[in-house]
């Protein structure tokens, strides 16, 4: 687990370098922001990193990342497989390509090796509707493009799912099939742009899964940064913090049980150069 928070670590430094080398703001997401809170680094058993944007700083990130990167990591957006005929989900990551997670297996070939390596996630913050009504309704339309994006998968896991939801996401991904991948990416980046003027306060992210979907933020939670400490550096988080993971995990601080203290990834695999 060491060398996996090395490999992460390094690839946050470089996200923090260009960031502020180009004045943009981000701040560290989900299980990574609770371990610069609870932890000043990272939780010790988490395999991950997340970082999100607010649109408009994302879209200045993927401008300069290309030339900033070092040759050891890359960006990957969600059109980088296949030549943006398959599809994995629609969030952005940076690869550490000295990496290896699994062994050759046909989803790793499927997806031309691309996703067997450590990443850190940035998923991106975009604006609401300001009515209850009009925000369901973007939301719903994005859990409904993921569904047909779906269909472009190399396999579909049924485990998680209801009996009914199990029938509602066979039909999606097989109304999905019938469409080009370069076309549900084009309506699900509709989707994410399409309230980009609203006068409202709500912030959605808009490539989470659709299981986290729900969360809503307040702009003032996202739009401004501060500094914490995380490891050996000081990290952007965003200034809302506090209210950010008590929506999403409640009682943040409280460790949970020792049994759940495990890796969501097999980090016994893991290869590191």
């Amino acid at each position: 687990m060491k060398a996996v928070h090395e490999a992460s670590l390094e690839i946050l430094k470089e996200i923090d370098r260009i960031c502020r080398k180009y004045k943009i703001r981000y701040g560290l997401d989900a299980g990574t922001l609770i371990g610069a809170v609870r932890h000043h680094g990272f939780i010790p058993w988490d395999d991950d990193a997340d970082v999100a944007m607010t649109r408009s700083q994302y879209e200045a990130f993927r401008k300069v990342a290309g030339r900033e990167l070092p040759e050891h990591m890359e960006l990957l957006e969600p059109d980088s497989f296949r030549g943006g005929r398959a599809f994995y989900d629609f969030t952005p990551r940076i690869i550490y390509k000295n990496s290896r997670c699994h062994g050759d297996t046909p989803e790793m070939a499927f997806y031309e090796g691309k996703l067997n390596h450590i990443w850190v996630d940035l998923f991106t913050i975009d604006r609401l509707p300001a009515g209850k009504l009009g925000a369901w309704w973007t939301k719903f339309l994005q859990k409904a493009v993921y569904g047909l994006a779906m269909g472009h998968r190399f396999h579909l896991d049924f485990g998680k799912y209801t009996p009914a939801q199990k029938v509602m996401v066979a039909g999606l991904a097989g109304v999905g099939r019938l469409i080009p991948m370069k076309a549900i990416f084009r309506l699900q980046d509709a989707i994410s742009k399409k309230d980009r003027k609203s006068k409202g306060r709500l912030r959605y992210y808009s490539t989470y899964q659709p299981d986290f979907m729900y969360v809503t933020v307040d702009k003032d939670w996202c739009d401004r940064v501060e500094d914490m400490d995380f490891e050996d550096t000081r990290l952007m988080v965003p200034r809302g913090w506090d209210p950010i993971l008590t929506e999403v995990y409640g009682d943040y601080m409280k460790l949970p049980p020792r049994e759940k203290r495990v890796p969501t990834h097999s980090t016994q695999e893991i290869q590191i150069w």
